[in-house]
């Protein structure tokens, strides 16, 4: 499914050791890379390949010494794996650090233009073109505001954005907020792609509003709406990528996900034993499916925590390969009986075909396979990895193809409209759900 990141912002004292802290709390946003820049009279940058563990030792974070920081945990949507965040690049005569969350959709037009202009790119990554266009602009503006207000009418797409420059530190959201971005404050000022990443340090947390752009610029901060579209959260972040402790714009996310399964128990019932969770993305939605139900829920499948997640690592090999190391089953919860197996999603099916037949092995009678979210038919422009169409089962058969694909004795899913009633909003992006696209982000 195409990107996801986690981003973190912070103007307070030990910046970088806090960053550091609050990228562990986002590793489940990103495994691929980690990295911090902080603001020492110049932009300096520490950044690497692997957990965020991996990249940050003491003697690494010791260099960082700043009141000033942004960070970033990337799983990679665009350009090479090799390239890290934050990015460093120049327009104007200065020098950015760019953190960003989201996918662009008019980045190659819009890096044709700059390079008419003049512009040479240092990456192939589409976050350069949020710091290019904002130093561009800025120039023309001379106010961090306005420079932002041009970036807003100029990129379109999905981004919560944080940049570092002259001191400075300005922090962004999207006009229509696809991707979430929370706001703390208590010793300092605290950004994060999660809210549950901000409380170790803060207790007043509050979501940055769609179209929102704070500068932090020494000890102040100003904070100004420039533009409000229609907002469209992606609602994947409800069904899978969030923290289940998160909230976003206002929900929980493990209580949505609770009801995801009370809203899919009433629409598909089946008369079972047991039901079990795909751990750890079904396991809210099994407990609400079970509670509605009455069918008794027991741990069925045990992980391998050392596993990091399967749906987020590149490579369909990878992925197979992770699913037989990750999980196990318990035998003498599922042997003989009739399951119902939740989990909150089935892009490739791969998975859930491998996890059937190893439920199968392990001698379940029977196996109904219920869905948390209705069948991704579509691929996203705005920040998840689905590149094509082709790799969705469900985009072109039917839920019976799709059952008889994965192997199981019954197949259901989500509703669109229990979906939000669950989620208890209309305001969201259902794109791969649907195809109906938001207007904003290809309005260019």
């Amino acid at each position: 499914m195409r990107e996801k990141c986690g981003i973190f912002a912070t103007a307070s004292e030990n910046a970088a050791k806090k960053a550091y802290y609050a990228l562990i709390a986002l590793q489940h946003r990103g495994q691929e890379s980690a990295g911090i820049s902080v603001w020492r009279h110049r932009i300096r940058t520490v950044a690497g390949l692997g957990l965020v563990q991996d990249v940050f030792r003491e003697p690494a974070l010791a260099r960082l010494k700043s009141n000033l920081a942004i960070a970033h945990v990337r799983y990679s949507t665009s350009g090479s794996l090799n390239e890290t965040q934050p990015l460093e690049t120049e327009c104007c005569g200065k020098r950015i650090a760019v953190v960003h969350n989201g996918t662009l959709t008019n980045f190659g037009p819009l890096r044709e233009e700059y390079k008419k202009r003049g512009i040479s790119f240092k990456h192939s990554v589409d976050s350069e073109i949020l710091g290019i266009s904002f130093l561009w602009h800025l120039r023309e503006t001379g106010d961090e505001f306005e420079a932002m207000r041009a970036v807003f009418d100029e990129v379109k797409g999905a981004y919560s954005v944080a940049f570092l420059f002259d001191g400075k530190v300005l922090v962004a959201r999207d006009p229509v907020g696809f991707r979430p971005l929370s706001y703390g404050t208590g010793d300092g000022h605290y950004f994060a792609s999660e809210d549950s990443a901000l409380r170790p340090f803060v207790e007043e947390i509050r979501d940055v509003e769609p179209g929102e752009v704070f500068l932090l610029d020494g000890g102040s901060v100003e904070s100004r709406v420039l533009v409000k579209e229609r907002g469209h959260t992606c609602v994947f972040e409800y069904i899978y990528f969030a923290r289940p402790d998160s909230r976003i714009d206002g929900v929980n996310v493990y209580s949505a996900r609770v009801r995801m399964g009370i809203e899919l128990a009433r629409e598909s019932p089946a008369d079972a034993d047991v039901v079990i969770a795909v751990p750890d993305s079904g396991r809210a939605a099994a407990l609400g499916f079970s509670t509605e139900s009455g069918i008794p829920y027991a741990e069925g499948l045990i992980k391998n925590r050392y596993i990091g997640r399967t749906f987020i690592t590149p490579g369909q090999f990878n992925r197979e390969l992770k699913v037989s190391l990750k999980l196990s089953p318990v035998m003498d919860v599922v042997k003989g009986k009739r399951v119902i197996l939740v989990d909150d999603s089935i892009v490739r099916g791969t998975t859930m075909r491998r996890i059937v037949a190893m439920l199968r092995k392990a001698g379940t009678r029977e196996v109904h396979v219920r869905i948390a979210s209705p069948p991704i038919r579509y691929p996203c422009y705005m920040g998840i990895d689905i590149p094509t169409r082709h790799e969705l089962i469900a985009a072109f058969g039917s839920v019976e193809k799709v059952r008889e694909a994965i192997g199981a004795d019954s197949l259901a899913y989500l509703s669109v409209e229990g979906l939000k009633r669950a989620v208890g909003r209309e305001d969201l992006c259902l794109a791969c759900l649907t195809g109906e696209y938001p207007e904003w982000a290809f309005r260019f």
